[in-house]
């Protein structure tokens, strides 16, 4: 098996601690053999921790190695579409880190970019393989719950974040740092294009100028509703995924154990008549008749048995392979589209 050699660009937290040990998880298809950073001292640990890897101080040389294949991109947000083309340009396939840019305009840029060298840009969407995503979304397909009209995702916590990623000038914000994977999930489950968009954004907790509590519902033209909730000033979180069909319903507090209640539909009488005859003083105005439940907690273990960590095993199909990359480009950059209608329609301009 010839692995998929790895330049990654940028070791800070998510280059370290993400795609090191992602890397590392299937290291009979790939390796990291060069990283590049502005920290000389980080990249000679890192190059410690990491057998086989050299540093390259100028990304030039790195983008010129003939024993790369593919660049990973996870410098600062402001910088991931510059890098991302620059690499492009280079002939590497590129996997861009996420936000894979911080406005849509960049975006589009990005987006003529990766039409021009076909087939190169993956887009690092990794919490599209989560596995309570991938179960909570086996379990709506199944029809339990009969037809979903509304969904409920929310990551909640009570913090004060002080680094880069608090301050709006460096593309920081909840909206940049959760959003794209939640707004993602958000578009899977709608299956349509939108129909609008409400939102609102503050400063809880951070100590920066970014907005650390997002607020957004959106709404499909086919009537589907998804809330979307990121907040670090919310010190009793509510469930992180909540969905309701009109035959039932599905609570994750954490992700991973559900709770379902569906109807029992073989065993259920049929609704009662409407009636616009004025009722007796007595009457009821609803029935509860009829209804048998089916209720069970169940531990999240997707059919599909993906985890988000296994992200990096798609870019060896596709660089090795020539499988085509399970994200595709279109939907991260329809969500990086979303992402401005949010901050549009919270007055963020």
């Amino acid at each position: 098996m010839e692995k998929v050699r790895i330049g990654l660009w940028g070791i800070g937290r998510a280059g370290w601690t993400m795609h090191k040990k992602e890397v590392a998880r299937f290291s009979d298809m790939l390796e990291i053999v060069g990283c590049c950073d502005l920290i000389p001292e980080r990249m000679e640990k890192f190059c410690e921790e990491v057998p086989g890897c050299k540093a390259y101080p100028n990304i030039d040389d790195m983008l010129k190695a003939e024993d790369i294949d593919v660049i990973s991109v996870a410098t600062r947000s402001p910088d991931h579409v510059e890098h991302a083309i620059k690499a492009l340009e280079s002939g590497k396939f590129v996997f861009a880190e996420k936000p894979i840019g911080i406005n849509y305009a960049e975006v589009l840029k990005l987006k003529a970019a990766s039409e021009k060298y076909p087939g190169k840009l993956m887009c690092r969407h990794n919490r599209r393989f989560e596995s309570a995503f991938q179960h909570i979304s086996e379990i709506i397909a199944s029809g339990k719950l009969g037809e979903v009209y509304m969904i409920k995702l929310s990551r909640h916590a009570f913090q004060r974040r002080f680094d880069w990623q608090a301050l709006r000038s460096f593309g920081g914000g909840q909206l940049n740092n959760w959003g794209p994977h939640l707004i993602d999930h958000a578009l899977q489950f709608i299956k349509a294009p939108l129909k609008s968009v409400w939102a609102d954004l503050r400063t809880v907790n951070a100590s920066g100028d970014a907005e650390d509590h997002v607020k957004a519902i959106l709404t499909g033209e086919n009537g589907m509703v998804v809330d979307i909730e990121i907040s670090g000033g919310t010190a009793l979180p509510c469930p992180v995924y909540a969905v309701y069909g009109n035959k039932g319903a599905l609570i994750a507090q954490t992700e991973k154990e559900f709770k379902l209640k569906y109807m029992d539909v073989e065993k259920c009488t049929p609704k009662p008549q409407v009636c616009a005859d004025t009722p007796a003083w007595d009457a009821g105005f609803s029935s509860t008749k009829g209804m048998e439940w089916i209720e069970e907690t169940i531990a999240c273990a997707p059919a599909s048995k993906l985890d988000m960590k296994d992200i990096y095993k798609f870019v060896y199909a596709t660089v090795r392979e020539g499988k085509e990359f399970p994200i595709k480009n279109e939907e991260a950059f329809e969500v990086a589209r979303v992402t401005e209608l949010i901050r549009k329609a919270a007055g963020q301009e």
